[in-house]
């Protein structure tokens, strides 16, 4: 298909010496009289280029100009100013307007020509980006539909197999090592059923799809009640739970179950990095005079975090070594930082003294 060129004078005479001067170039060439019928012409096509009189009655030239770079339709397409002004204020004029190039009458053939091919040039770009960016999007949006589907089919296998090793643990004549590894099948199943979880809830987000079901939540009996069933698992490794909480209750509003699961990342991830015999102070206050409400820290006595995993730390499947040994893959800190932003809060980490790391969310 030839370039369509949209032309747009009040004196016909130059429309036919315009297109004598490209009648080589193969174009298609379109007429517009006035500035409302160029605005009604766009709304049934989108030229190439447009050729602009700049002196026009009714409506100027730089007017017709603010009229269609403002519209989102319509401010991809390269416009040359046609204009009998020569002085540099009337030329700046013009492209603040929005105009992207000017030609002073009389108009050359050459120039006219190198100028539309200067813009063709410009538009070819501009379609090329915007069919990558479509395809690009297309992509994302095959991606997106297939996690959610790989999600949603591992959900039913996950639940059979933690439901088979319940079964299994029941039985009488399993050995001390059976029962140790039906153990380990159950907890990796859970480990696993958490992730798809976690999975499907940050896929909503990213997509706009999740809504919070915000209520109003005593903050200090959810973190209670989060260490209180972190307690089995710490003192399997001797960690004490510290719990530094006052006594005033403080109501938030937000989803107690999507924050009582950051709650369970962190403090599971505290429990796998701190070393044995050592112990975790969950901390909450109230900051005064400040954007937040609350402030919940975890500090733990680890070895710490590097300063190149602190960049990385919150990103989806990020990878780095926290402790020799463990590999910490981000995902569970990710799905954090995105729950916490959600509410409008943030989470950040820090050095503890004299070692360790503290998680800190402020909501």
């Amino acid at each position: 298909m030839n370039p369509q060129i949209l032309i747009i004078d009040d004196e016909p005479n130059n429309f036919d010496v315009i297109e004598a001067q490209l009648l080589e170039e193969y174009y298609e060439l379109s007429y517009a009289s006035c500035g409302i019928k160029a605005l009604q012409r766009l709304e049934l096509f989108q030229p190439d280029v447009i050729l602009l009189d700049v002196m026009m009655p009714d409506m100027n030239g730089v007017e017709v100009c603010q009229r269609i770079k403002s519209n989102p339709q319509w401010s991809h397409i390269p416009i040359v100013a046609v204009t009998a002004l020569n002085s540099k204020e009337d030329m700046a004029r013009c492209l603040e307007g929005g105009a992207d190039d000017f030609i002073c009458k009389p108009v050359s053939g050459i120039e006219l020509r190198a100028r539309i091919r200067s813009m063709l040039r410009i538009k070819q770009q501009y379609d090329t980006l915007q069919k990558q960016r479509d395809t690009l999007a297309d992509i994302l949006k095959l991606r997106e539909e297939m996690s959610h589907m790989l999600v949603h089919d591992l959900r039913n296998p996950i639940a059979c197999i933690i439901f088979a090793g319940e079964l299994l643990k029941e039985q009488d004549q399993l050995s001390e090592s059976s029962k140790t590894k039906v153990e380990r099948i159950v907890d990796s199943g859970h480990r696993l059923q958490s992730l798809t979880n976690d999975l499907l809830v940050m896929a909503k987000l990213e997509s706009g799809h999740l809504i919070l079901h915000r209520q109003s939540v005593d903050i200090c009996q959810l973190f209670e009640q989060t260490i209180s069933d972190f307690e089995t698992l710490a003192a399997q490794k001797q960690i004490r739970l510290i719990a530094e909480i006052p006594r005033i209750k403080k109501f938030v509003y937000l989803d107690a179950n999507l924050f009582r699961r950051v709650l369970d990342n962190l403090l599971s991830n505290a429990i796998k990095f701190a070393p044995k015999n050592s112990q975790i102070n969950c901390r909450v206050n109230y900051p005064q005079n400040e954007a937040f409400q609350v402030r919940m820290s975890l500090c733990d006595q680890g070895s710490g975090i590097s300063k190149d995993i602190k960049q990385i730390i919150f990103n989806k499947y990020a990878v780095g070594t926290v402790v020799e040994g463990i590999e910490q893959i981000g995902l569970g800190l990710a799905f954090c930082k995105m729950i916490v932003e959600a509410h409008g809060g943030q989470i950040f980490v820090e050095d503890n003294q004299p070692q360790g790391a503290i998680f800190t969310l402020e909501i």
